[in-house]
């Protein structure tokens, strides 16, 4: 059994929990490739994509699970985004030196850290969940959140590095799900896993070394992978809002107006035009009237 790219779900029959662990490899070097980041937040943004893969597993749900890191420090934004296909993508924003200290020393004073669930279809259905920036690292907050917000004990171990990121998510299932003791028991196994065990060792051997004293059911390994959701017609849309009073200035200063893609840098190019047929309006002409 591989480790690549996969998420796998288990439950340990004679307790009242659930999990899941995921590894990404390949996906995760795809996110890397289109940025060099200083390594404090590369690994966050590890932390938070295998985090974002985790807590997506568990819904029911067409679209897609934001996580997103806003600050007025030096790192001015962090956001990783996993869909229902569990296709995930991240990307950062910072402006300054980063060394080796925390990522809460780069958020400045007014940070805010949301959870995002968007319908694929029905945007209208947005929901958005504020993340308190309580604790040292990203499982500490979300755990906290899981509990104040969902009243679900939830146990988060996160890990990345230059070459994989990886997690596992234990959760408490109602009472009447096997020994009301074994909560307390799996959370204090889990607590004894390293960053190394987590980036280094399959599922199999994971869940052996923590609950070999347990019946644990493994299910079979889900695929995850890198992809980005952008297009030309989403850019479409974006012009569409800015208006074509703002897109006819750009054309009319630049000729042309080039937006390239945050996750992918897929770049998108659209000419006089372009934006023509899609305002259905001469824009540079309007601009040229408005400006006489």
């Amino acid at each position: 059994m591989s480790r690549d790219d996969t998420l796998q779900r288990f439950l340990i029959d004679d307790a009242p929990v659930r999990g899941a662990l995921v590894h990404l490899d390949d996906a995760w070097r795809h996110i890397l490739a289109r940025r060099s980041y200083p390594a404090t937040l590369r690994d966050l943004l590890g932390e938070m994509s295998a985090a974002a893969v985790l807590l997506a597993a568990n819904l029911k749900f067409d679209g897609s699970l934001v996580l997103q890191i806003q600050g007025n420090g030096i790192l001015r934004l962090a956001v990783v985004e996993c869909n229902h296909d569990r296709t995930v993508r991240a990307t950062a924003k910072w402006d300054g030196e980063i060394g080796d200290e925390p990522f809460t020393d780069l958020l400045g004073p007014d940070a805010r850290f949301v959870l995002t669930l968007e319908p694929r279809v029905d945007k209208s259905q947005t929901w958005q969940g504020i993340v308190a920036l309580e604790g040292a690292t990203v499982a500490e907050m979300l755990e906290n959140y899981m509990m104040r917000s969902e009243q679900l004990d939830t146990r988060l171990i996160l890990a990345s590095s230059a070459e994989c990121a990886a997690g596992m998510l234990l959760q408490r299932l109602p009472d009447g799900h096997g020994d009301p003791d074994g909560w307390d028991r799996s959370r204090a196994l889990v607590s004894t896993l390293s960053a190394g065990e987590l980036l280094e060792l399959p599922a199999e051997a994971i869940l052996h070394r923590l609950f070999h004293e347990e019946t644990v059911r493994l299910f079979d390994e889900q695929p995850v992978a890198f992809a980005c959701t952008c297009s030309r017609e989403r850019v479409s849309d974006m012009l569409k809002m800015l208006g074509g009073q703002e897109v006819g200035e750009v054309l009319l200063e630049q000729g042309s107006v080039e937006i390239a893609c945050d996750f992918c840098h897929q770049r998108y190019v659209f000419d006089e035009e372009d934006a023509n047929e899609l305002f259905q309006f001469d824009v540079v002409a309007a601009v040229r009237e408005s400006r006489h």
